[in-house]
This record gives structure tokens, sequence and C-alpha cells, in this order.
């Protein structure tokens, strides 16, 4: 059998799968860009074609800013903590203690849950009136009155960012453990007999088996977080006075609620841009660890 035959056949083979994703993403992107380019409305009109003018409007927007600053302040703080609590947490399960199968199976059940049932739970807990976080806090004398968490402007963006990170830090942990079953138990104890501390067998034993996994985790992290939309939703909508609102929320609103579909667009677009530069990197980043090992 040629290889020309080999290779028709594969292509043949993959066809209905080629023409799903013509239809599910190609079109609607294709259709997306178009509308980027024209002040279309979402209900009524198809729009004029207006050229980069919805593009240009970007640069100089406040909301537009103002949304890309939150959405970068929001991935930097929750994937560092996700990264800081997820290798602490597979340091911890790697050691050998009692109980340590029912601890690694407890941990996946916060990344288990639903997004939406995360965010709902964690109002609960922030609830100004009934939240089990002002509870405590007046019990034990940290908090002199209940507070509104979500319902300030300076405490909503952390409130979620906590939130996001107790769901999300157990991958992180998932990785880092299965990067750590391959560091070699006999180079451990050789570490140890030649008198390495904790800090240096850290360093020079187990951060090389480390490094690779969780810089894989670091991009998918960051792009997950740069076009976060669900937790935040949920939890503020956006509020309070616009400080959780994210680039995503911002694409919803002008879209959807405010029916600006070419504007909307070219936001839309300028996300997925920033996020492919990161899927970009996560697939070089792939190809690098894979080229080592």
């Amino acid at each position: 059998m040629s290889s020309a035959w080999i290779s028709t056949r594969a292509w043949l083979l993959m066809l209905p799968l080629l023409i799903v994703m013509v239809a599910v993403v190609g079109w609607p992107m294709a259709d997306t860009i178009r509308l980027s380019f024209t002040d279309a409305r979402l209900v009524g009109t198809s729009g004029e074609y207006v050229g980069l003018a919805n593009y240009a409007k970007l640069l100089g927007s406040a909301p537009f800013l103002g949304a890309l600053r939150t959405t970068c302040l929001f991935a930097v703080l929750s994937v560092a903590a996700e990264m800081l609590l997820g290798v602490l947490a597979a340091l911890l399960l790697d050691q050998q203690f009692r109980g340590r199968g029912i601890v690694r199976a407890l941990m996946i059940l916060p990344w288990a849950l639903p997004t939406v049932v995360n965010a709902m739970l964690w109002r609960l807990i922030y609830n100004p009136e009934y939240g089990a976080l002002n509870s405590a806090l007046t019990q034990i004398g940290l908090l002199g009155d209940y507070r509104s968490w979500l319902g300030e402007p300076g405490s909503a963006l952390w409130a979620i960012v906590a939130a996001d990170c107790w769901k999300n830090f157990p991958l992180v942990a998932l990785i880092g453990l299965a990067a750590l079953q391959a560091v070699p138990r006999d180079v451990k104890a050789a570490a140890i007999v030649d008198g390495a501390g904790p800090f240096a067998r850290f360093r020079f034993v187990t951060w090389p088996y480390l490094a690779g996994p969780l810089t894989i985790a670091l991009v998918l992290r960051t792009i997950e977080a740069f076009k976060v939309f669900d937790i935040i939703w949920v939890m503020t909508r956006g509020g309070p006075v616009n400080s959780t609102r994210t680039l995503s929320i911002l694409v919803y609103q002008e879209a959807f609620s405010f029916q600006r579909a070419g504007s909307g667009a070219s936001m839309a677009l300028v996300v997925t841009l920033i996020v492919t530069v990161f899927a970009v990197a996560y697939i070089a980043m792939m190809r690098k660890s894979g080229s080592r090992a």
C-alpha cells in the first residue's frame, strides 16, 4: 500500500471531524471577524462597514482598559496562589503518613465541582447576613461586625480569587504529585546521606523533576484565568462598581446587554488573540519538554 493512499485515507477518516470543526468553530469565527469591522447591532440590522474603528476605540476605551487591568490582576493573583498552594500540597501528599490515600481522594473534590456550584457555595460563605466566614471571624474576635465581602470594591476581587484558588489549586497539586512520583527514591536517600538539608534537596533533587510539569500547569491556568467568566458572573456579575468586571464579562455586556454586536465582536477577537499567545507558548513548552525527554 502506497504512502499516498495511506495519506488520502487518513484525510478521508478525518473529514467528518473537519466538517464539524468548520461548522462549529470556523463559521462562527469568520462571522465574528466580519462583525468586528461593522457597527452591527445584535437585533435589527447587519450594520455598516466601519473598518478598524471598533479596534481604534478599544485603545482609548476606559471600560476596556479597566477590564484588562482587572483581568490581569485576577490572573496574576489566582495563578500565583494556585501554584504556591499546589506545590506545597504536592510535597505534603508525597510524604508517607496514615490516611494519605483518603487525603489524596479528598483533594480532587474541589476541582471536580462544577464552577457554578463552587461559585454559589462561596456566595453563601461570603453572605453578609448569615455567611460562615463572617460568623467564624466574629466568633474568634478578628472581625467586629459582619461585612459584605462581595459588596465592597476593595474586597470583592480578593474574595473571588480565594474561591477560584480553592477550586483550581488541586489541579496543580495533582500535576506536581505525578511529577514527584518520578523522582528516584535512591537519589533522595543519597541526598540525605550526603547531608543535604530540606531546601537543598528540593532545589537540586526535586525541582528538576517539577519544573517541566509545573510550567505546563502554569500556562494552562494562566489561559483559563485570563478568560474567566463563569465564577465571577455567578458571584458578582462584574460588580460592585465594575471592580470585578473582566474582559469576558465586558464582551458579554457589550454584545448582549448593550446589543452592540460589532464592538463586542472586536473585543472578543482581542481576547482570543491574547489567549492564543498563551496557547502558542503552551504548545512550544510541550514540544520543548518532549524534546528533552
